[in-house]
């Protein structure tokens, strides 16, 4: 196994950074492709989210892999090799293992606990097979991290840790409200008809808003949202959609705006937010700052040797939220895309507030953790231990199956040659002398086929397969061979 992560992420890079370097669907398809073209890449999978990009791949060298899945990350998500180095973390073989199973947790998730990820893991493994860039290591490695993350979020409490980014959105809006009685009768405007636009809605209904209204640029999903919000029990909410191009006349009747669209320009200005306020727009001059960038080479080390605490303190030191208005709030606009959707602007005008991502990535680096989340990270321990024995046992099977064939085929001569030296021998006969030989050559066979199995699933267990094939001169190609076969299997892996 030659796993190896490249990637950047909420708590590597600043949100400014991610947005630029955000991919497109298209994007992600064109990447996996030239991954897989480059010389040092047997596989690949990207793990795109509004808050992380990472690319993985099965490499026979690790610098040659890192320096080659890098600048294909800068290529494809147009932000220069310089400029997006010091933000890229690199994770390899058993780490690399425990980074995505940790993802799948929520344990590296903005809002800690949140179970969305597991879906976005089984988009990106979907992808893979799609396009074919996932074989075996991978589609094991992202089956196992789905596995994984159940497992977590069924055996512990997980969950009460965090929870989605729109229930955790939704909470910064209320400002330390509860968030159903701060939202029960206000009219919500949401933009954008895809998966995390849907979770805004759903939780809106439920939370007892009085109306919805969905804008989307393909008019048929936004009807179909509504359909949907329309035969959820209990909530006795009125929806309708309308148009994008109707966003500016219903921004003026809303209460409350969720945004999460795949638009790379605002959706939503500073100068539209203001209009339908009936306000004068903030002065250029008052514009947020953007982020200023990390210390490259500290960032950088950080992550690479030290996992996640020094560098989350060093990605909220660069994040530069907007000043808030004061005074009673009119609008409540939430943003949930990456790239932004609303102008960070809007938070400065009277009677505004805003909460994006980056400012839900700041309230969640203060939340408290949970004891549960000591459990998942034991789980996780004790998960990539059992996939590393899990691989490195599969390493040896072909081996072990190619044994087996050599040896069939020894039995195989051998009963043809002694029918031919003794053809008087009857059918009973001939089968019992048959089965005879078979039985002796399994037991012979089973103790050291059985042990370097075992043995192979420990650490640095795989000369086992190498000392097997030397010492009954294997064909490496009928080993490889059967390698071959198992990949292809059309019904191994399949999400």
């Amino acid at each position: 196994m030659s796993l190896l992560v490249v990637g950047l992420s909420h708590r590597s890079a600043p949100v400014s950074v991610l947005e630029r370097a955000s991919l497109s669907a298209d994007s992600q398809a064109k990447l996996l492709q030239d991954t897989l073209a480059a010389e040092p890449a047997a596989e690949a999978a990207v793990l795109a989210t509004c808050n992380r990009i990472e690319l993985y791949a099965d490499v026979d060298k690790f610098h040659a892999g890192v320096a080659e899945l890098s600048t294909l990350l800068a290529q494809h998500s147009g932000v220069g090799l310089d400029e997006l180095t010091p933000y890229l973390y690199v994770h390899y073989e058993d780490r690399a293992v425990h980074h995505l199973l940790s993802v799948a947790c929520g344990l590296d998730s903005m809002v800690v606990g949140e179970g969305q990820i597991l879906g976005q893991i089984k988009d990106a493994l979907a992808l893979g097979q799609e396009l074919h860039t996932a074989g075996r290591l991978l589609n094991d490695l992202f089956q196992q991290a789905l596995r994984v993350g159940k497992r977590a979020h069924s055996e512990t409490g997980i969950d009460r840790a965090g929870q989605s980014l729109v229930t955790f959105g939704l909470e910064q809006l209320a400002d330390g409200r509860d968030p159903a009685a701060w939202a029960k009768g206000k009219r919500a405007l949401v933009i954008g008809a895809g998966s995390m636009s849907s979770l805004a809605a759903a939780t809106l209904a439920r939370a007892g808003v009085a109306e919805i209204v969905v804008a989307n640029r393909t008019r048929a999903r936004a009807d179909r949202l509504v359909e949907i919000l329309g035969q959820a029990d209990g909530t006795g909410v009125a929806a309708h959609a309308v148009d994008m191009a109707a966003v500016s006349d219903e921004l003026t009747r809303a209460d409350v705006v969720v945004s999460c669209t795949g638009a790379t320009g605002l959706v939503l200005s500073a100068e539209a937010v203001a209009g339908a306020l009936g306000l004068d727009p903030a002065p250029a001059h008052e514009a947020p700052a953007a982020s200023a960038p990390v210390e490259p080479d500290a960032q950088h080390a950080a992550w690479v040797e030290n996992g996640s605490a020094t560098a989350t303190a060093q990605a909220r030191a660069v994040r530069r939220i907007p000043a808030q208005s004061t005074g009673p709030v009119r609008l409540a606009l939430l943003d949930l895309a990456m790239p932004r959707d609303i102008d960070g602007g809007a938070a400065r005008l009277d009677g505004v507030r805003l909460v994006d991502i980056e400012s839900l990535a700041e309230a969640s680096a203060d939340a408290p953790m949970a004891v549960d989340v000591d459990q998942v990270r034991s789980i996780v321990a004790d998960e990539v231990a059992a996939f590393g024995a899990a691989q490195r046992a599969a390493h040896v099977a072909p081996t072990v199956v190619a044994l087996r064939t050599m040896a069939a085929g020894v039995v195989a001569g051998e009963i043809a040659r002694l029918e031919g030296r003794l053809p008087d021998l009857d059918e009973k006969q001939r089968a019992e002398i048959s089965q005879t030989v078979r039985r002796v050559v399994d037991k012979l066979l089973h103790a050291p086929t059985v042990r370097v199995k075992q043995l192979a699933s420990e650490p640095g267990g795989a000369g086992y397969a190498d000392a097997l094939r030397e010492l009954f001169d294997l064909d490496p190609q009928t080993v490889a061979a059967v390698s071959r076969a198992d990949l292809n299997d059309p019904n191994r892996g399949r999400s």
